[in-house]
């Protein structure tokens, strides 16, 4: 009879929360997208003076960093 029993779950065998996993993924998001607005504005109002190569280099980067930051935000969303 003892057999037929389920194992009993251990506290070290939980999942972290969702709302633990959404706020990861928020704090991630809102990190990545702050990058991707931050080089936006510096290669466009600051190093486009010095260097307009650098300046299309710091928004191609930013044009990855905003898709990217999206897979992150969704990243398992369901569970």
């Amino acid at each position: 009879m003892l057999r037929d029993r389920p194992p009993v779950p251990r506290v070290t065998d939980a999942k972290v929360a969702l709302s633990e996993r959404q706020q990861r993924r928020r704090r991630w998001y809102f990190a990545l997208m702050g990058t991707c607005l931050l080089l936006l504005v510096l290669a466009w109002n600051l190093v486009r003076f010095w260097s307009v190569p650098a300046a299309v280099a710091m928004s191609a980067v930013a044009a990855v960093l905003a898709p990217v930051a999206a897979l992150v935000a969704n990243w398992r969303a369901g569970g």
